[in-house]
């Protein structure tokens, strides 16, 4: 059964041509052939991405955000309560009002302290600008090393410079999709799962039918605009307003030419109109270029959402990332600060700090001050 799987799956007419077999791509008189086993390594090779990562992040990129004044926020802990949290893990984070009047019959609290509760648990489960941080100064620096190796690789044309490249893209990619569950969670998660995979997929193939430039090619493209967002998104952080915003406008620039422009109109009208000039297509043909077509689909998609930030941008309405942060965010830190304003206010007799000292500003303290960081990326 395995043997007849293996067959199969190696199946000449599914990966090459008509007029080619596994024997022609056998090393011979000094040539050397890429190979599927040559990917084996990949697979130890994520797991030390996640460990260089966790080393980088804690020991590089923690005392760099500290230098630039970036420090964890801690919320307002929820109490401890088996039946809201038992809800909150099973059913829902965010429950509908006859939920909450239910919820707050069940644990004998009132329908303000259950709404309370619920929204310092949301709180809990926010990712921090410290952590954020973290995360793209770790693909910055990938990404950066990464487009510089593939420059290296495309010039150097030798088989081995190009597999360390696409051994060190393959892992990278790998590391991504086993640490999505504990990363920061994006609007465009889904999109972001499935961008990794075709990555993946589509390097598998290439290495394995040879289709190594075109394959380096695309790992470059996609590199030189990433290099750009990372940085952005640093100096967002940082509150360096300026800088981000100029390293955004050159990121949206290089992603409209690299991926709507070079890469449909170079990379896939290569892989598309010439193979068939040489050989009848197949399987693979189409497999390849159909992959190629789902990138360019995510393309177009996060091109949508970088046109609105820009559009936002010009009209000064830009207040978060359209292409990746989420939704729920701000919102929450809206509410996470009247209720941790409030709590930090108030005195034995019931009124706050702020009211007693200026009764013509009110209740000053129930909107959330303006140099409360509101990240953009």
């Amino acid at each position: 059964m395995f043997d007849t799987l293996y067959e199969w799956f190696w199946w000449e007419r599914i990966w090459l041509p008509v007029n080619l077999t596994w024997a022609d791509l056998e090393d011979r008189e000094g040539r050397v052939y890429a190979k599927a086993s040559h990917l084996y390594v990949t697979v130890p090779y994520t797991f030390a991405f996640l460990l260089i990562r966790y080393l980088f992040e804690r020991w590089i990129a923690t005392p760099i955000a500290v230098s630039a004044g970036i420090k964890q926020r801690v919320h307002l802990k929820a109490e401890d309560n088996p039946i809201l949290e038992h809800y909150y893990i099973t059913q829902c984070r965010n429950p509908a009002q006859a939920d909450i009047d239910g919820l707050s019959k069940k644990s004998s609290l009132s329908v303000r302290q259950v709404e309370r509760w619920f929204r310092r648990r949301r709180g809990q489960d926010l990712p921090g600008v410290l952590k954020k941080f973290r995360e793209a100064s770790w693909r910055f620096v990938f990404y950066l090393l990464a487009f510089i190796g593939g420059i290296v690789a495309l010039y150097d044309s030798m088989l081995e410079s190009q597999y360390w490249y696409y051994i060190l893209e393959m892992s990278f990619y790998g590391s991504l999709l086993l640490s999505v569950a504990f990363d920061v969670k994006r609007k465009d998660f889904k999109e972001q799962i499935i961008h990794h995979l075709a990555t993946l997929v589509l390097l598998s193939f290439s290495w394995c039918v040879n289709y190594i430039r075109i394959g380096t090619l695309v790992m470059i493209v996609h590199d030189a605009s990433d290099v750009l967002l990372e940085s952005a998104k640093l100096f967002n952080y940082a509150k360096w307003e300026k800088t981000c915003q100029s390293l955004f406008v050159l990121f949206a620039m290089v992603f409209m030419v690299t991926r709507l422009i070079i890469f449909p109109l170079w990379l896939i009208h290569c892989t598309w109109v010439y193979p068939v000039q040489h050989y009848p297509a197949f399987f693979g043909y189409y497999f390849f270029n159909v992959m190629l077509v789902v990138l360019l689909c995510l393309h177009i998609f996060w091109a949508y959402l970088i046109l609105c930030m820009i559009r936002k941008f010009m009209f000064g309405t830009l207040t978060r990332d359209e292409r990746s942060d989420n939704e729920e965010e701000e919102e929450e830190e809206s509410s996470l600060t009247e209720d941790e304003c409030k709590d930090q206010h108030k005195l034995g007799n019931g009124l706050a700090v702020g009211e007693k000292r200026d009764k013509r500003n009110g209740f000053q303290c129930l909107s959330p001050p303006e140099n409360i960081c509101r990240s953009k990326t």
